[in-house]
């Protein structure tokens, strides 16, 4: 009995460099942006504070793999094994970011199709293709593009005789698959030019009021840019036939370290650093299901690239460009 109460007065001393006891900081951050998702989710709030919490997602989540997941992916490449606390390898960590980040763009793509669109549509605000419009409203929207669109376009041809064309950071891309006369097969990229004067919801309604003569009927429709750019691509190409065209977009490293011995200039440390973003090693390419896997070996090849680095997502690319929705009043 005295050995029993000796024993029990023994104070166990837990071990504080358990992994367990602690939380890996990228996967608390992506459970953070969750949080920001379901806010998206929530219909108690506004619809235009929906629309935004999911662009606030969408922009976290290209500043995560700009920073963390590039930080991560220099290290795995470089070899690296050591833990953290928590004891996970930066591959185990890459691994598991991959399958959060799947899951929950899964759900916003969903959230966006079956509740957020819906719901706007309710108040007549509506995003619809070209081919939702008459051949006049097509013909309006035609002249739009040759006017406004067409002299900001720079498609690139990819041969043996041009070498891959550099895709900017962030950047909304089109991979066309053209014909020649001659039957030769083209491979050609193509920058959409969204930018503070050519946003990436243009207004049916501002189209038809300089390019038709019969004003449009509701304010809120919107076209994507992009789509305006696949529908009249031949004006790009003329002579060539068409055959595949499919959306990518590319995340690149934009990691910047800052050492007190090497970096007496923090402006121009912080130059460099906004020169990386737009030329940093490529981290990220973003595919649409439709794109068939030997224009994702193409693009996979001259990006260098692995399947790993290759997300599919359904529905459109780039969603933190909708924050240009919320400014409808």
């Amino acid at each position: 009995m005295i050995f029993m109460e000796n024993l029990s007065a023994i104070e166990v001393q837990p071990d504080f460099n358990h992994p367990s006891l602690y939380i890996n900081r990228e996967l608390s951050w992506l459970e953070f942006n969750r949080r920001v998702l379901e806010e998206a989710m929530d219909p108690t709030l506004p619809l235009l504070e929906r629309v935004k919490f999911l662009a606030i997602f969408s922009n976290n989540l290209d500043e995560f793999y700009m920073i963390r997941v590039a930080g991560l992916r220099q290290q795995v490449l470089a070899g690296i094994s050591e833990t953290p606390a928590d004891g996970m390898t930066p591959l185990e960590q890459m691994i598991a970011i991959r399958n959060i980040v799947v899951e929950t763009q899964t759900i916003e793509r969903q959230c966006w199709k079956n509740e957020i669109m819906p719901a706007l549509a309710q108040y007549n605000i509506q995003i619809i293709t070209p081919d939702d419009l008459t051949r006049d409203q097509r013909a309006a929207v035609r002249d739009y593009f040759r006017q406004e669109i067409f002299p900001v376009l720079t498609p690139l041809a990819v041969d043996p005789g041009r070498p891959f064309p550099h895709i900017s950071n962030l950047s909304l891309n089109l991979a066309v698959v053209l014909r020649d006369d001659q039957g030769n097969s083209r491979f050609a990229r193509l920058k959409i030019p969204i930018s503070s004067n050519l946003r990436r919801f243009i207004s049916v309604a501002e189209v038809m009021t300089h390019y038709d003569d019969q004003p449009y009927p509701n304010q809120y429709t919107y076209l994507f840019l992009d789509d305006i750019v696949q529908a009249n691509l031949d004006l790009l190409f003329p002579g060539m036939t068409i055959e595949q065209v499919h959306p990518f977009r590319v995340i690149r490293d934009a990691d910047v370290e800052i050492a007190e011995d090497e970096a007496p200039d923090l402006l121009e440390t912080i130059e460099r650093g906004i020169r990386q973003r737009r030329f940093g090693e490529v981290i990220l390419l973003m595919v649409t299901p439709t794109m068939p896997q030997s224009m994702r070996r193409v693009l996979m090849e001259h990006l260098d690239l692995g399947p790993a680095d290759v997300y599919e997502v359904e529905g459109p690319l780039g969603m933190a460009d909708f924050f240009q929705l919320t400014d409808i009043d």
